[in-house]
């Protein structure tokens, strides 16, 4: 048998396992489109946040605050004293431009850019994986998401994971509908307004292809 461990190396592994994680430095872009400013954050090349129709970029910055943690807001799972920072810049231009072209009704396909869901719960993972898959142009009823993730009968729960969804347009939560054809909520910023004007500029634009409707009016 192996000696127990000494107080000292218990210390010392409670010490370890309780030390605070890293803060992180997120980046992110902010910028204005046909479809009111844009905000989307992450790192590298993978996205944690994106947030759709505003109308100010302090209104995108706010918005970000509430979906990651940035300086003065601590992370769900980091010691109090750790802050995670923002750093605003023209952070992945590829993205960029490719939001910009759609909210200009072009037919852009954004499911290749790469998400970070952070913590959630297995099912939550499928809905929204699930989601992601809905192609441009379609929509897919809360229940039929549902079934498609593996469990038919919570359509609840469905709508519980678009309403917290915090990559808006890489999960396309705004196609997502009520049963029967009612459009449904949207937890964006002008809400039920705004997915109806997102649906209607995709059917158009999925209608032409690539070369869409032309630019939509501001916000």
């Amino acid at each position: 048998m192996g000696q127990r461990p000494t107080a000292t190396v218990r210390r010392a592994a409670r010490s370890r396992s309780a030390a605070p994680a890293e803060p992180r430095q997120i980046q992110a872009s902010i910028f204005a489109t046909a479809l009111g400013w844009i905000g989307v954050a992450g790192s590298g090349t993978t996205v944690v946040a994106l947030t759709i129709g505003h109308a100010s970029a302090d209104e995108v910055r706010s918005a970000l605050a509430a979906q990651i943690s940035i300086p003065g807001r601590a992370t769900s799972d980091s010691h109090p004293g750790n802050r995670d920072s923002l750093v605003e810049r023209d952070w992945y231009p590829e993205l960029r431009r490719a939001l910009e072209r759609y909210a200009q009704g072009q037919f852009v396909d954004l499911r290749s850019f790469k998400i970070d869901l952070g913590r959630t719960t297995p099912y939550r993972q499928k809905v929204l994986e699930t989601a992601r898959r809905i192609p441009y142009g379609k929509t897919m009823s809360y229940g039929e998401l549902a079934a498609r993730s593996g469990k038919p009968r919570a359509a609840r729960a469905v709508g519980s994971a678009m309403a917290s969804n915090r990559i808006a347009l890489l999960i396309p939560c705004h196609r997502v509908v009520a049963a029967g054809g009612a459009i449904g909520g949207f937890s964006c910023r002008t809400g039920v307004e705004l997915k109806q004007r997102l649906l209607e500029m995709e059917a158009s634009a999925a209608r032409g292809k690539s070369h869409g409707t032309g630019p939509a009016a501001p916000l």
